[in-house]
């Protein structure tokens, strides 16, 4: 089952952007016409607004489609932090806010009680996700499964729980995430990296070594059909 996993090398952030956007809403499109509905887990930081944008502009039944959140900081939607309002404002808009979207935030009295009711909006989405778009920081963290993180072996290895509440290693430190079994849990998965540094930490996560070392391995090293890197200098 294990295969290479495939590099889009692209010259601009640009150009990714708009052929990263064309390879998840053909992967959609398929999922639609096989399934009559798709689902798309994507990740929060400055690095995906222009794949957003580019996005939305694909022509998709958005009213099919689901999105959600591969991590979410515990903010509610109108704190600058929140991964939900960078996607309202960049991608759910136009024939895009068709969407239905499933955010990870939930108000709640703790981070686990937030984790848990997002655990039950999860539920409908129990099949595998048709595209799993994933960052990935410096230090070798994809979603939040932050090294050193007191969460991390559960989030690498719990396949109970779709979402977890974890403490990441910057602020804010409150984090909710999908599990690596949840994110794997996919027909395809993509690493959107861009800038020479994190192209290093890949080829360094690339070699052998413990996932807690370098989380994003739980990801890309795992044996599965459809994996790629999206990657520009």
């Amino acid at each position: 089952m294990r295969t290479s996993l495939q590099v889009h090398h692209h010259s601009s952030a640009e150009e990714l952007d708009l052929a990263l956007a064309r390879f998840v809403a053909t992967r959609l499109s398929e999922a639609l016409i096989a399934w009559g509905e798709a689902s798309l887990v994507v990740s929060g930081g400055r690095t995906p607004t222009g794949f957003f944008e580019q996005l939305a502009r694909q022509p998709l039944d958005w009213s099919g489609i689901n999105v959600t959140l591969a991590d979410e900081r515990w903010v509610g939607e109108d704190d600058e932090q929140s991964n939900a309002r960078l996607v309202r404002q960049h991608l759910l808009q136009g024939p895009a806010a068709a969407a239905r979207f499933i955010p990870l935030y939930h108000p709640a009295a703790t981070p686990q009680d937030s984790a848990a009711a997002a655990c039950e909006a999860l539920a409908p989405l129990d099949d595998a996700f048709d595209v799993v778009v994933l960052g990935m920081g410096e230090d070798g963290h994809t979603a939040s499964l932050f090294p050193g993180s007191p969460q991390l072996d559960a989030a690498l290895h719990d396949t109970g729980k779709p979402c977890l509440a974890v403490e990441a290693s910057k602020p804010p430190r409150d984090r909710l995430t999908l599990t690596a079994a949840r994110l794997r849990h996919a027909h395809h998965i993509v690493l959107h990296v861009t800038g020479q540094a994190k192209w290093r930490v890949l080829g360094t996560a690339l070699a052998s070594g413990p996932m807690t070392e370098y989380p994003v391995r739980a990801l890309i090293q795992h044996e599965h059909p459809s994996r790629h890197v999206f990657w520009t200098a």
